[in-house]
């Protein structure tokens, strides 16, 4: 983060430098897994759209509502739970993580697949905010915001590889197989976790309600979260309906299609890396500039659609812009709750994960719209107009920012 008056640890105490590090690396893995289980169904909707006999918009339901679930419950639950310490919740969480893979692996009807999807994306937040809040006690606080944007990256590599390969299993073999295989993984990361993390830390203190709430009185966390849901529903346009845009529009085969999803996950990858060195080096100030540039790849998406080599070059780069507004905006949480707000930790590392999913949420719903109106051919164009959006979110976001260091700084 670009900066922290919070003091932490290397290692969580009496914790080893190695299984500090072990940690740290399943942290990564979970990251994977939660990505896998939220993505799965990206690759393969035409099959679950045939397979459950229902319309491909009704299909975008299943990210669209895992998103809501996600957006509603991980703060909730931040705040509700405030008084339990982590480890116990870790294990509640990782349980029905795991069962709710298991339902969407088996379900027999598209209602009990959605349901499994609310299930999902209710308790994957608070899985994933928990296991961030160990992150400054395992690696301390100057390395943090590089930690977090390699477990963010290996979430967005899992959303890529998942949609690729599933859409490479469901074409040659049975679209079930790759939701048996993010059972699995689930499973086995969830298990290997709970063996490694330390059973108490630093951040176990318990906090009432009140005391995490007052992280919003911070205006500048407030606009931090509507950046995400423009600024990542502005990506979401497009990409919740990423594979039969490439097939349908821009004329590629499921093998092409798949060699593009893949691609796109590197980019993403990458972009998250940035994400973290961008906030090194720029804070939040980086968006002001990267939100323009995003926009302007999305317009180009829309008017290369008659191109294959040009519209997927621009489905490339946007992928490269997709996550940067990750790691500046959790240091705007982060950096708020443990100045100003210490215990509301917890609630502060839920608001990326939970803002992110609002922007999925948002963005799916409105490519929904688009393909079911003017045709998803336009997906490009609004996207384009949420970016711009969310560029003047992040300016106010910084002067927000500035104002409340200055603020502080003239109270002594």
């Amino acid at each position: 983060m670009t900066t922290s008056s919070a003091s932490a640890a290397s290692t969580t105490p009496n914790v080893s430098r190695g299984r500090a590090l072990a940690c740290v690396a399943l942290l990564v893995v979970i990251g994977f897994s939660l990505g896998c289980s939220e993505f799965v169904v990206i690759g393969i909707e035409a099959e679950l759209a045939e397979a459950f006999r229902v319309p491909l918009a009704r299909v975008g339901e299943l990210i669209s509502f895992f998103s809501i679930a996600y957006a509603v419950l991980t703060p909730t639950l931040a705040i509700v739970t405030g008084r339990f310490r982590r480890y116990p919740l870790l294990v509640a969480y990782a349980t029905l993580f795991c069962l709710a893979n298991v339902v969407m692996a088996f379900a027999p009807t598209f209602e009990l697949l959605l349901a499994s999807r609310v299930l999902l994306g209710a308790v994957s937040g608070g899985l994933l905010a928990l296991g961030i809040t160990y992150i400054p006690e395992l690696v301390g606080a100057e390395r943090s915001s590089m930690t977090i944007s390699v477990v963010y990256a290996s979430f967005a590599v899992a959303m890529v590889f998942i949609t690729s390969v599933g859409k490479i299993v469901a074409h040659a073999l049975d679209w079930q197989l790759i939701m048996l295989a993010s059972l699995g993984l689930a499973v086995a990361s969830s298990v290997a976790l709970l063996a490694v993390l330390p059973r108490t830390g630093s951040t176990d203190a318990p906090a009432t309600m009140r005391e995490q709430i007052e992280l919003f009185r911070e205006p500048q966390v407030a606009c931090a979260v509507f950046i995400f849901l423009f600024g990542v529903g502005s990506v979401y346009v497009l990409y919740g309906y990423v594979t039969p845009y490439l097939e349908e529009v821009l004329g590629l085969d499921a093998v092409a299609a798949s060699a593009v999803l893949m691609a796109y996950g590197v980019a993403c990858f990458f972009s998250n890396l940035l994400s973290g060195w961008l906030d090194t080096r720029f804070g939040i100030r980086a968006l002001t500039v990267t939100f323009p540039m995003q926009a302007l790849l999305l317009l180009a998406v829309w008017l290369l659609r008659g191109s294959a080599v040009g519209g997927v070059a621009m489905i490339l780069l946007v992928g490269l812009s997709m996550y940067l507004v990750s790691v500046p905006c959790v240091s705007v949480f982060m950096h708020s709750a443990m100045r100003w707000h210490p215990k509301a930790l917890t609630l502060a590392s839920s608001l990326e994960p939970t803002s992110f999913n609002m922007g999925i949420a948002f963005g799916t719903a409105m490519g929904g719209v688009v393909v079911s109106g003017p045709g998803i051919a336009h997906v490009g164009a609004v996207g384009a107009a949420f970016s711009l959006v969310a560029w003047g979110l992040a300016a106010l976001t910084y002067m927000l920012e500035r104002r409340r260091a200055r603020s502080a700084r003239e109270q002594g």
